[in-house]
């Protein structure tokens, strides 16, 4: 097997029926990155997806798009600590360096992030991502690669 064939994983699923066993997939793919970059047309599915994805890691408190706050946190049963950002509408990297971006970045703590072109120069070289494609009958194709 290949290095890239290791570091590259596709998975699909039609309905939201399927979302659970598609984040325990990606859960297993991604657990030794925290780093995980989340990409996708607006509508495809990141919020959801990462809803999925802190359910199955047994978040005990509600998960919604941070939108506005620009970062949510969230702990898990085992005590651990999510962090799960929407960059969309910030305007600079500044501002983002400006919520200490680095300090979540670099607390060993999972951090998911929701449109992360807008602060790529600020992202750690090591991470996961996670590209969402809808295809024509709804159903998302979701493509893992670990850089």
């Amino acid at each position: 097997m290949s290095k890239n064939q290791v570091n590259t994983k596709t998975i699909e699923y039609s309905s939201l029926k399927d979302i659970n066993k598609a984040a325990q997939a990606i859960l297993a793919f991604g657990k030794n990155t925290p780093i995980w970059l989340f990409e996708g047309q607006m509508g495809a599915g990141k919020t959801t997806l990462i809803k999925a994805i802190c359910e199955c890691m047994l978040v005990n408190s509600h998960v919604q798009s941070p939108t506005y706050s620009i970062v949510n946190e969230y702990a898990t049963t085992r005590g651990e600590n999510i962090y799960h950002f929407d960059f969309y509408r910030i305007k600079s990297e500044e501002e983002a360096m400006d919520i200490g971006i680095e300090d979540y970045f670099y607390s060993g703590g999972f951090c998911f992030i929701e449109w992360p072109s807008k602060v790529e120069n600020l992202l750690p070289s090591k991470h996961l991502k996670v590209n969402i494609e809808v295809d024509e009958n709804g159903k998302r194709v979701i493509t893992l690669l670990k850089v």
